[in-house]
């Protein structure tokens, strides 16, 4: 997803418009609007909807405007079908981070998944159950609403056969989608969580390459990205539910770079010899210490090949390490657990944390580091604290 932006809250939960979200609203109204005619037809014919299409074409906008009417109230809609999965999660204890409405509809950041099959069976169906309802209140309304407001009862009847039809939708056993995860739930019942996952997700990426084949042959672009999404979806999360099964106990202080073994750099070193010694000894980041004090060495920043790569080839013998190294520093203790490690890489978006403990610079850990050790863990079934460990790169 892009950029998003708090709207609002709901029950204490921030509710978050990303921006492609802004980019299909239109698309939504516009083709809901072209297609008023068929529509009208189909709820006249199911539902005794009685409505005339020419009060609805009077004005050439006006197919539109009641075009996006029904958007705004289909995405209102899908807010309602995550509320639902927050709430019922927000019960057994799961945090909520936001409702994030997007492209493809609306996710719900859960802080933590359940791995309890019985909360994630019940949060995973929570949603699609508020899309049933949201619909039956739809047809309530339009029932109640009189034959004479054409386009009140055209939006009302719309929400109430939409809301209904993504109920179902959602329940195809798509891991990451409200059915894969109710098929992960049910499996999850005789079978470790992990696995379960992982067949969880092979299903669901089956079900991705169906329907993207399906969106090629319809020149379905919404079809293919979301194919994209539930493929690329499955696959990571089946990857995380895995590393944190295989890193139970593992600590950072296991698979870290010990200090005595970093390539560190001196904050007067120029940027000229930096990137000559990163070319040398294969590495992208170096620990930059201060051995100048009294009080010994001392950890003043990180440098990486990023830093480096701002100045100007033809300037780097005049500029030192001190003056492109990072100084807001990224840290973790060695007592942490290795999850916690990946999950604050991934959060800002970097490669390395410094391992301190007490203030004293003990280790470097690396996405290599960690990607090292779950290799050895999937192969061995432990991680040995005095194995050889790598350093950044």
């Amino acid at each position: 997803m892009m950029k998003s932006f708090r709207i609002g809250s709901l029950f204490g939960i921030p509710i978050k418009l990303d921006l492609t979200f802004l980019l299909v609203l239109p698309l939504f109204a516009y083709l809901i609007g072209v297609q008023i005619e068929p529509v009208v037809d189909i709820l006249n014919a199911s539902m005794g909807a009685g409505i005339d299409v020419d009060a609805l074409t009077t004005e050439w906008w006006l197919p539109y405007l009641i075009g996006l009417v029904a958007a705004i109230g289909l995405f209102v809609g899908v807010v309602l079908h995550e509320l639902g999965h927050s709430l019922t999660a927000q019960r057994y204890g799961f945090p909520i981070d936001s409702i994030t409405l997007w492209l493809l509809g609306g996710i719900a950041a859960l802080s933590e998944m359940p791995e309890d099959w019985r909360q994630e069976l019940n949060i995973a169906i929570a949603g699609p159950i508020v899309s049933i309802l949201v619909g039956i209140g739809s047809y309530a309304l339009f029932l109640l609403t009189p034959e004479s407001f054409d386009g009140a009862r055209f939006v009302l009847g719309y929400l109430a056969v939409l809301n209904i039809v993504l109920a179902g939708f959602n329940m195809i056993p798509a891991f990451p989608m409200d059915g894969g995860r109710v098929l992960r739930a049910l499996l999850a019942r005789n079978t470790p969580y992990a696995k379960a996952t992982q067949q969880a997700a092979s299903v669901g990426k089956l079900f991705a390459i169906l329907m993207g084949l399906f969106g090629i042959l319809q020149f379905n672009v919404i079809f293919i990205a979301l194919a994209f999404f539930i493929y690329i979806a499955a696959s990571s999360e089946a990857q995380q539910v895995t590393m944190k099964a295989a890193f139970q106990d593992v600590t950072v202080g296991d698979i870290m770079t010990p200090a005595k073994d970093l390539h560190t750099v001196g904050p007067a070193t120029s940027v000229a010899a930096l990137i000559q010694r990163m070319f040398t000894e294969r590495h992208t980041g170096y620990p930059v210490i201060d051995r100048s004090g009294f009080e010994g060495e001392r950890l003043v920043g990180l440098v990486t090949l990023s830093d480096a790569r701002e100045i100007d080839p033809v300037e780097r013998d005049a500029f030192t390490v001190e003056e492109v190294m990072t100084t807001d520093l990224k840290t973790i203790s060695p007592e942490s657990d290795a999850m916690t490690a990946i999950e604050r890489m991934r959060e800002n978006n970097i490669g390395r944390l410094l391992v301190v403990d007490d203030g004293d610079l003990i280790g470097l850990i690396s996405r290599s580091d960690v990607m090292t050790a779950f290799d050895i863990v999937q192969k061995s079934g432990s991680v040995s604290p005095n194995r050889q460990p790598r350093t950044a790169d």
